[in-house]
């Protein structure tokens, strides 16, 4: 099959560590020119290294590969605008953007700070909006190019602790959503994955009883390079069918996640009241309720 990466333009962002660098060598191993997008910054969001991009760039060239560093934060539109123009200015064309790059804020809702909120929402959703917005207009005008964007189990699903993590990821998958439908007229798709992967800001799980050592060896055993590999598919030309989509990876699994569609309904043709809501309307449709589950809930069975 003819290498649909090859000579392709793709920023990666957050591509310092992880997913993010897992996909970006990968790309530039079948042949794309990559921008390595990082800030250098730690897995909270503080602090800041320009290096940390420049070494997965050395690492590419060694390696025969077509790569440049950018530091510059997804969190404005002027920043995000100045990873694209890497892009052209480098390599004169873009083809695709993997918004990778995400920060950690955890805290109980309750006592979640605006400050967390914010933060994790300014690099999440903003972050995956200004780069793509940044990007879309020389797809348009190219009439072609690919997003893929990382969403989470968190949103899809649930967490604790994760409020503004969750809301940020779940918004990114309206946002894929909305370009997919905006911008497919110019052959332009848009996907979400939600990894299963280790990597830094999974952060330190408790590993004293055997039930916790077993997920932490679970966890441990889903590797990055096994997201890179979608992530690098969906960027090339032989996923031409796939658009709109949510996929989940999870070791060697590729699962399709389900999106927001009615699943039951109920009527009363004089209207609803209080009281016909609790013993009508209720106990009819309880039974396609949603519970308050999480991902080690659903995602029961070991990885394969």
């Amino acid at each position: 099959m003819k290498n649909s990466l090859q000579n392709k333009v793709i920023v990666v962002t957050g591509a310092g560590n992880g997913i993010g660098r897992a996909t970006a060598l990968r790309l530039a191993a079948h042949g794309a020119k990559v921008v390595v997008n990082d800030l250098g910054s730690s897995g909270s969001g503080e602090g800041r290294d320009a290096g940390l991009a420049q070494r997965v760039v050395e690492e590419i060239r060694s390696g025969g590969g077509t790569a440049i560093a950018s530091a510059d934060s997804v969190a404005t539109a002027a920043s995000a605008q100045a990873i694209v123009e890497t892009a052209i200015s480098a390599f004169g064309r873009i083809d695709g953007v993997i918004n990778n790059a995400g920060i950690l804020r955890d805290g109980i809702f309750h006592k979640m700070s605006t400050d967390a909120w914010q933060a994790v929402l300014d690099v999440h959703l903003g972050g995956a909006y200004f780069v793509s917005r940044a990007a879309a207009p020389y797809f348009r005008e190219q009439q072609g190019g690919t997003f893929v964007h990382m969403t989470s189990t968190s949103g899809l699903i649930g967490n604790f602790g994760q409020a503004n993590y969750a809301a940020a990821k779940l918004g990114i998958v309206a946002l894929s959503k909305s370009i997919a439908l905006d911008m497919a007229r110019f052959n332009v798709r848009s996907n979400c994955i939600a990894p299963f992967a280790w990597s830094r800001l999974i952060g330190p799980l408790p590993s004293e009883t055997e039930a916790e050592k077993k997920r932490l060896e679970r966890m441990q055993a889903m590797k990055p390079e096994q997201v890179a590999t979608v992530a690098a598919f969906l960027s090339g030309d032989a996923s031409v069918d796939v658009n709109g989509q949510v996929l989940a990876v999870r070791g060697n699994e590729l699962i399709v996640m389900s999106q927001p569609r009615p699943v039951a309904s109920v009527h009363r043709s004089e209207g609803w009241t209080q009281e016909s809501l609790a013993e009508h309307a209720v106990p009819a449709i309880k039974r396609a309720f949603i519970p308050l589950e999480r991902s080690p809930e659903v995602f029961c069975w070991d990885p394969i």
